[in-house]
């Protein structure tokens, strides 16, 4: 049993259509604890830090645009392999493949509006955490 902590972000599609709350509480029924959670404006300067990765690739460009188009909530979350927890509460990033009830299923738009996203690994976590909440 280790307990982890996951970064979450609730994108600007699913803030725009005041999801949120039903989102975090699929969460929070799902044994995972809110330590930290803000509203924000992102920056086209943090959104790039965020998806550095992804710097050089077609879809870098509308990504940032997406992610700074409205305010997102960041959330630490912290549970029993929070890591793979959320991300399998999350589902797969299309909603047309992701199993049913999970987040992206009943929530996402389409591959880019798919509502949330949530760190990958341990280290990612550990980076994204600082990056957002500094």
């Amino acid at each position: 049993m280790i307990i982890e902590k996951s970064l979450v972000l609730i994108k600007p599609d699913a803030v725009e259509r005041n999801i949120v709350g039903k989102i975090i509480s699929i969460y929070e029924s799902n044994g995972l604890t809110i330590l930290k959670m803000k509203k924000i404006a992102v920056s086209k300067e943090l959104a790039e830090e965020h998806y550095k990765e992804h710097v050089g690739k077609p879809f870098f460009n509308d990504l940032v645009s997406y992610t700074t188009r409205s305010d997102v909530i960041a959330i630490i979350f912290e549970g029993t392999n929070a890591i793979s927890k959320i991300r399998t509460i999350n589902g797969s990033r299309d909603p047309k493949t992701a199993s049913i009830g999970t987040i992206r299923n009943l929530f996402a738009i389409n591959g880019r509006e798919n509502s949330v996203h949530a760190s990958d690994s341990k280290s990612s976590a550990e980076r994204e955490i600082k990056l957002w909440f500094k």
